[in-house]
């Protein structure tokens, strides 16, 4: 049937207006990515065809409180190829290998790879800027020397576990460095081009720079003398003691800054690769978890006068043992102390006197106190691989169990517990989180970005209380236990601590973990030091090693801060076997040969210098120290001090 002209015309006329309703789309859809979408297309071909040589951004510099750098950049370029730009691959491969000493099959397997760019390693990451001009220099095409740097630690080993070290691509992998990471690593910048499909330089392109962003810079609260200063002590006690571990910590009571912190073995993080994992890996003063002993029962003291469940007054009886559900818990001392105050009961780190405190106290109070103090759960320390410690469940405490745990058995604790909650226990009450972080600056402008504030975790106990403790273990420190931390000319407070460690489920009888807490001035702390000595070879108590360990330590740091001496200090008390305190005689301006009459067998004389007479001497005149200690004299025939005469 032949359609009509009518039909044909109606159907010629749908057609026309589909095809142009089409036609007009498709000029839409046009214009449409040809006007609005033509940028951003424009942007992603690009995208396409650049490609990116990096320039890495600075890491931050770290330093200590004073400014001094613990850990910066030095340059050290990468040399980097762009395979399809290489126009003779035999000849750029041996140029290269006879430079970087690899060999050359190794280059010439890299730079002909389908990849667009690549780098030459090993040889050719993280070189000298000798070596890297000298490579410009050849003008090899294809053959990129890109700005890298690499990480320096200019003091070696010092502060090493709080530092931590970077990897190859300059990335934080442990302490300080893996911590703050993010903020120390900055934007890396490039500079890029336009390429074919195959990595051909497109012509008529220019190169684009892309400048980096460095990383912050980053203060501590580390001094780096106080450090230097702690790992010393910790150094002679190692070899003197031929111990397995020690660690130490020095803590501004008041607000929670860590001011030296080490533990031996320790490690260089500039070659790290050299020592073996366990020194690097571990950070012994917070990781590290053991019985505390007997420093621990500053905090069962502290708990007992806050709830005031003893007076220091108090009469105790100690006969040398004391049993509790069937189990004799024995003092230290065979045949006990006898007839003793509360407060000698602390001189004496009486464990039957102990255990009467945790009883007074209860169970319930006594683990809150514990809590409060911070035990058992992290610190918080901005510091990685922070170990919890281990606490009795208060179900599971019995009278047993809450006996041990008052005189610091049967818990676990780590090393920044224990100085943070004593810490707390001597300031006036305040439990701080500690940090080693201190403030963030501006690389480029120097400008001060964010300081860090003391972080007040809680009021713990009472001033009041927290007098009364300080007091107690002042008298510690001269009547007691601890006299050997006794510092002529200031008031020092301090705990000992002689713990037996647990090997194979059970308490050795040879193997002990040995340490002291100290601080001063008694009156108002400005330092807190804490030490633990595992496994010393010979007498394993805290007041023969760690004592005198952390004595040195704060008597240089005293000195070195300036602190005042105190005039009211408690009389050290004498027992057999003590070597009196004597004072320093004034030997400036003597002979050499009067220095001798004067010191008579008193002291040991070290000499430095040359001349005839003393210009200067350490320690000073008037200053009280043991009898048979080494005064070092500073010669000169001229009348004044040499300029590198260290005053002490």
């Amino acid at each position: 049937m032949r359609a009509s002209n009518v039909t044909v015309r109606r159907r010629l006329f749908v057609a026309l207006i589909v095809g142009t309703f089409l036609f007009l789309a498709l000029i839409v859809r046009l214009g449409y990515v040809q006007i609005w979408m033509g940028p951003e297309l424009s942007d992603k071909a690009e995208d396409s065809w650049r490609r990116n040589i990096p320039f890495a951004a600075k890491r931050g510099e770290i330093v200590d409180r004073n400014g001094v750098q613990l850990a910066y950049n030095i340059s050290s370029p990468t040399v980097m190829a762009i395979p399809a730009q290489v126009k003779d691959p035999q000849s750029t491969a041996a140029q290269l290998a006879s430079r970087l000493q690899v060999p050359a099959e190794t280059v010439l397997k890299q730079i002909t790879q389908r990849q667009l760019i690549v780098r030459i390693q090993p040889g050719g990451r993280k070189i000298t800027q000798e070596k890297a001009q000298e490579i410009r220099s050849l003008k090899l095409p294809g053959i990129v020397v890109a700005e890298d740097n690499k990480r320096s630690y200019p003091l070696g080993s010092l502060a090493a576990h709080i530092l931590g070290f970077t990897g190859i691509d300059n990335q934080g992998l442990t302490g300080i460095e893996l911590k703050y990471d993010k903020q120390l690593t900055g934007i890396n910048g490039s500079v890029s081009f336009l390429s074919d499909a195959a990595g051909r330089q497109m012509p008529n392109s220019s190169d684009t720079y892309s400048q980096p962003l460095d990383g912050m810079n980053l203060q501590l609260t580390i001094d780096s003398h106080l450090q230097s200063v702690l790992e010393r002590e910790l150094d002679q006690t190692m070899v003197k003691y031929q111990a397995k571990h020690a660690i130490a910590i020095m803590m501004d009571p008041n607000n929670g800054e860590i001011l030296a912190m080490g533990a031996r073995p320790g490690y260089d993080p500039g070659s790290f690769r050299d020592f073996p994992k366990e020194s690097y890996d571990r950070n012994l003063p917070i990781w590290m978890t053991y019985e505390p002993g007997s420093t621990f029962k500053i905090i069962t003291l502290a708990a007992a006068l806050e709830e005031k469940k003893i007076k220091l007054t108090d009469p105790f009886y100690d006969p040398g043992s004391i049993e509790v559900a069937g189990a004799r818990l024995r003092c230290w001392k065979r045949g006990g102390h006898g007839s003793e105050t509360m407060q000698q009961v602390v001189e004496n780190s009486c464990n039957p006197g102990f255990v009467v405190m945790g009883q007074k106290l209860g169970k319930e109070k006594l683990f809150e106190y514990i809590s409060n103090f911070g035990f058992g759960k992290k610190t918080g320390i901005d510091l990685g691989g922070e170990e919890n410690g281990i606490m009795f469940k208060l179900p599971r405490v019995g009278p047993v169990e809450l006996a041990t745990t008052s005189f610091g058995q049967g818990v676990s604790v780590t090393p920044i517990q224990q100085i943070t909650a004593v810490s707390a226990a001597i300031n006036g009450g305040k439990l701080y989180k500690p940090h080693v972080a201190r403030a963030w600056y501006n690389p480029l402008s120097g400008e001060n970005v964010e300081t860090m504030k003391p972080e007040l975790v809680r009021q713990v106990i009472s001033e009041q209380t927290s007098k009364l403790v300080r007091e107690t273990l002042e008298s510690v420190v001269a009547n007691g236990t601890g006299r050997n931390a006794f510092i002529d000319g200031y008031r020092v407070g301090g705990k000992t601590g002689t713990a037996q460690k647990v090997v194979n489920g059970r308490y050795s009888a040879d193997e002990h973990i040995v340490s002291f807490i100290g601080f001063a001035p008694a009156d108002d702390p400005k330092i807190v030091v804490y030490a633990a000595v595992d496994d010393p070879q010979g007498l394993q108590f805290g007041g023969l090693i760690a004592a005198p360990l952390v004595k040195n330590i704060m008597e240089d740091a005293l000195r070195y801060m300036k602190v005042p001496q105190r005039k009211d200090q408690l009389n050290r008390k004498y027992i057999y076997g003590d070597t009196p305190l004597v004072e320093v005689p004034s030997l400036i301006g003597m002979s050499v040969t009067e220095i001798y009459e004067d010191l008579n067998s008193n002291f040991v004389l070290a000499k430095s210098g040359v001349g005839n007479f003393v210009v200067n001497q350490v320690p000073k005149p008037g200053v009280r120290i043991d009898q048979g200690s080494t005064i070092r004299v500073y010669l000169s025939d001229k009348e004044t001090a040499p300029p590198d005469t260290p005053s002490k």
